[in-house]
């Protein structure tokens, strides 16, 4: 443990206060300006620190009646938080190009492994277990670290005069406690949880299953001290070791399945063995991955001074947001029931059923996470600042405004994705023989599924809109809609669909129910906020549709076309000839049309992403 520094104990007696002095004694001070900071002399150098900037004016729908009053509230700035530091723009920039990163990485560790492992019981039981580790770490504490925590650290930096050292180790304390008391009964109970988990069947392996997740469950605690050391240094303005810091994780993962690869033999199924090569390497590696993510934060946050030390009690702060903190685990909660619908459900049916779900929605992601988090990244800040003044015709406005950048940009990328479903799946996971009929259903499943990407954008959007809103309750009871449509139509899917055709209803229910989401969501804040501007979100969504369908129909058959051109059977050569050709199509004429068809947004949604890339 790091011994208190010199220069003051942190708690300790300041001693007995001194007289003020006279009045016509009393030096004069500056008033400082609101929102102007002085940077901390241990503050880091170089790390990116938040600043608004204005977002481009889209020029309003012809006989629009607000138009005018439109254009002014997207063109307004929020006052700067910290003069001369850098902007919200390079900052969010950045952070948009590690979220890239990170999401291109992951992917690679994941295709590196239905390589090497295929689609079978191997991979779908390292599935299982790794997901154990992100369900129980988001309901212990992640869901509070990542929403509540970050505003009471603000809070107490300004007002403690330790700048809210011996709170921010109270906090460590007790989370530390939290997370090795939930790790070490999470491992005490894997049978269990496993079993609720898993559908035994001869699509499953209970034993595997069980040997990765007593290797990988410790991850839970080293989830929770990077998500907490995140959110320290998210409150003191240092975004960059955060979003950089799972790009290491993946790295690391990365290694390990390349060792996995030049190990000799196989996974033995029977009997399982936890102490198998294969089994440790790829179990003990992974973990590792998780326990760099943690640890790579450190430097940053000793650089801004903070020393740890156990500090035992509980603050008063805490309990402010108790009501805020249990809407978000019940939240988090919910949405890991229907994840578990699912998983038991792909179990149940076929091998290598949960595996090609499990890629078919990273690859469903991988967009938003991308585009959509740089739009949300820009909007967000705007919508908050209305949100606090109780200004609703503004967040309405940027809500609207959200909402037909996602369009724009996101559906013409489903779009595609539904054209060239299989030659994408083929490009990429048919690098082996033996995998290009099961990166033929993957593609199927990803062209069945590609229509939530928007969807999906718009459910996220309302969700941020209410958290602004400083509302936890709305976004949870919206999760409950979801969810209880996800788990009856998840278990419907057996009864209709053969085993080997349960992973397309699986994926297609993930997707319709964010379209559930998005009309619940609509409704309820309509309910709340009034009209949404809806009628120019709609003309946008009319223009944006008939472009991509027409698109999307030239890149599918230009596939055809590439497929009766290139002699022999398909593999990844040919899948990526297709996604090629197809996309630069496929975009081009999707692009084309929304110009000719004059959409207003899309000038500004392109000149938003390139610039946020830009500016890092």
């Amino acid at each position: 443990m790091n011994r208190d520094r010199d220069t003051g104990r942190i708690g300790g007696n300041p001693g007995p206060p001194r007289p003020a002095p006279p009045p016509e004694t009393r030096p004069t001070m500056p008033i400082r300006r609101p929102g102007a900071m002085s940077q901390a002399p241990s503050m880091p150098r170089g790390w990116h620190v938040a600043e608004t900037q204005p977002i481009p004016a889209v020029p309003p729908e012809p006989g629009m009646g607000q138009a005018v009053e439109q254009a002014t509230e997207q063109t307004q700035v929020i006052r700067p938080v910290s003069p001369g530091k850098p902007s919200l723009l390079k900052a969010s920039g950045s952070m948009a190009v590690a979220t890239l990163t990170s999401r291109i990485t992951g992917f690679l560790w994941k295709l590196m492994l239905a390589v090497v492992l295929t689609f079978g019981v191997e991979n779908d039981s390292f599935n299982v277990a790794n997901t154990l580790p992100n369900m129980i770490f988001e309901l212990l504490i992640g869901g509070v670290l990542t929403s509540i925590v970050v505003p009471v650290l603000v809070r107490a930096q300004k007002s403690d005069a330790d700048g809210g050292e011996r709170f921010v180790q109270q906090l460590m304390t007790i989370a530390s406690v939290v997370l090795g008391l939930g790790t070490l009964l999470a491992l005490v109970c894997t049978p269990i949880l496993t079993w609720i988990l898993v559908t035994e069947s001869d699509a499953s392996n209970m034993s595997l299953v069980n040997a990765f997740a007593y290797l990988l469950l410790p991850q839970i605690f080293f989830y929770g001290l990077s998500a907490l050391i995140g959110a320290i240094l998210q409150a003191k303005q240092i975004f960059s070791p955060p979003a950089w810091a799972p790009v290491v994780n993946n790295l690391v993962v990365i290694a390990t399945i390349g060792v996995f690869w030049l190990l000799p033999g196989r996974i033995s199924l029977s009997p399982v063995s936890m102490t198998d090569g294969h089994v440790l390497v790829l179990g003990i590696g992974v973990t590792l991955g998780v326990v760099c993510q943690a640890f790579i934060q450190l430097p940053a946050l000793r650089r801004t001074g903070f020393r740890f030390r156990w500090r035992w009690g509980w603050d008063s702060r805490l309990s402010e947001f108790g009501g805020l903190a249990l809407w978000m685990l019940g939240y988090v909660a919910i949405s890991q029931v229907g994840l578990t619908a699912l998983t038991r459900v792909a179990t149940g049916s076929d091998a290598g059923a949960l595996s090609t779900y499990t890629y078919v929605w990273m690859l469903l992601q991988l967009p938003y996470g991308v585009i959509g988090f740089s739009i949300m990244t820009a909007i967000l800040p705007r919508m908050s600042a209305a949100a606090a003044d109780g200004d609703h015709p503004k967040v309405i406005a940027d809500l609207s405004l959200g909402n037909r950048l996602s369009t724009v940009t996101l559906l013409p990328v489903s779009a595609i994705m539904t054209a060239l479903g299989v030659p994408l799946a083929m490009a990429l996971f048919a690098l082996k023989s033996g995998l290009s009929g099961q990166a033929t259903i993957l593609g199927l499943a990803l062209a069945l599924s590609a229509f939530g990407v928007l969807p999906y954008a718009l459910t996220m959007m309302q969700m941020r809109t209410f958290n602004a809103l400083n509302d936890a309750r709305t976004p949870t009871l919206i999760m409950v809609v979801m969810t209880l449509a996800k788990v009856l139509m998840a278990f419907v899917v057996p009864a209709f669909l053969a085993p080997e055709h349960v992973v397309f209803g699986l994926t297609f229910v993930n997707s319709f129910c964010f379209v559930i989401g998005w009309l619940v969501g609509e409704a309820w804040l309509r309910h709340r906020l009034g009209p949404l501007g809806s009628r120019r979100f709609l003309v946008t969504l009319a223009k944006t549709l008939t472009a991509s369908l027409l698109g999307g129909f030239l890149a599918w058959v230009t596939a055809l076309g590439v497929d009766a051109l290139v002699p022999g059977s398909a593999g990844a050569g040919t899948g990526w000839l297709q996604l090629s050709v197809g996309s630069v199509i496929g975009f081009a004429a999707i692009f084309g049309l929304m110009s000719v068809l004059r959409v207003a947004e899309l000038q500004p949604a392109i000149g938003r992403l390139t610039g946020l890339l830009r500016r890092r």
